[in-house]
């Protein structure tokens, strides 16, 4: 797999979710600094004794993020 899809959605508080499409992988953040820096987390220990994608994009739906 050379690239791995997070569809990324706001939650009521601010926070933000991540789900990976295809694998289970979620993970969540207070900010999108921290929701980034998770989701590479998550995403090394999920591949942690396989070969991870190559990239990881994060998706936001649109009309999500506007205040």
């Amino acid at each position: 797999m050379s690239e791995l899809v997070f569809e990324v959605t706001q939650e009521g508080d601010g926070g933000f979710v991540a789900e990976a499409l295809g694998e289970s992988i979620f993970t969540e953040g207070d900010s999108w600094e921290e929701l980034r820096a998770n989701v590479r987390e998550a995403v090394r220990a999920y591949y942690f004794d396989r070969p991870a994608p190559a990239s990881i994009r994060l998706h936001r739906r649109p009309g999500l993020f506007e205040s």
